[in-house]
């Protein structure tokens, strides 16, 4: 610590999670109780305070590895949640991010470890705070990336129907879209590959199975996330 900035109040800066998956055509978030006061026991996303040495992206990179166990996930900045009265314990501005992670991955001990749920988007109770703020901004912020950016392969595994495409995207923008014309996009877009693999999980003719092709997209100079 130094003697610089004695003359000014300390405020407390923390991070706080927002964490996406997709199962059963659903878009979910996982939330938990929170387990300290102020707000002890009300329903809270996943957080924690910014050490000092860290910056803003890696404290978010651990708490999202501490719930997870996950490492490199799909991770964008909402934004900053200052409100003087957000926090009745002590000034603490907040700092929201958004990830992305494919369900399958995520260990369900670790789930149960940390006392967190998968909840529908659609259906997140209040919780403490600001959090069903982050939340809905976070869900916007996503609303737009999705129409330009394949970040639905995030959620999706590595193997998937058009329809589980499809699904994801209708979950994510909060409305049905044409069939006929979401495929006509899909197979215009390079990066998707049709692979020989069929899904035969919901019919004896089963689904042609696709996959994201990572080298191709990046290599395309007019996507850049």
């Amino acid at each position: 610590m130094t003697m610089f900035y004695q003359e000014f109040q300390k405020v407390l800066l923390s991070v706080d999670c927002i964490i996406f998956g997709f199962d059963n055509n659903k878009l979910k978030i996982l939330i938990g109780r929170r387990q300290m006061d102020p707000g002890r026991g009300e329903w809270s996303l996943y957080g924690g305070f910014v050490r000092n040495d860290e910056s803003l992206d890696d404290a978010a990179a651990r708490t999202l590895y501490e719930l997870t166990g996950l490492h490199k996930i799909y991770m964008r900045q909402v934004g900053a949640f200052g409100s003087v009265d957000r926090d009745p314990g002590e000034r603490v501005v907040s700092v929201a991010y958004y990830a992305l992670i494919n369900v399958k991955d995520y260990d369900d001990r670790l789930r149960q470890e940390h006392g967190v749920e998968w909840v529908e988007a659609d259906k997140v109770p209040a919780m403490f705070s600001d959090h069903n703020e982050m939340v809905s901004k976070a869900r916007q912020l996503m609303k737009e990336k999705i129409k330009t950016r394949p970040i639905s392969f995030q959620l999706l595994p590595p193997l998937f129907t058009l329809t589980q495409l499809q699904r994801l995207y209708e979950a994510v923008v909060g409305e049905e879209v044409d069939k006929r014309n979401f495929r006509k996009r899909i197979k215009d877009m390079d990066y998707i590959e049709k692979t020989e693999l069929i899904d035969k999980t919901h019919s004896k003719r089963g689904a042609a199975l696709y996959r994201f092709n990572k080298k191709t997209y990046d290599e395309d100079p007019t996507f850049k996330l």
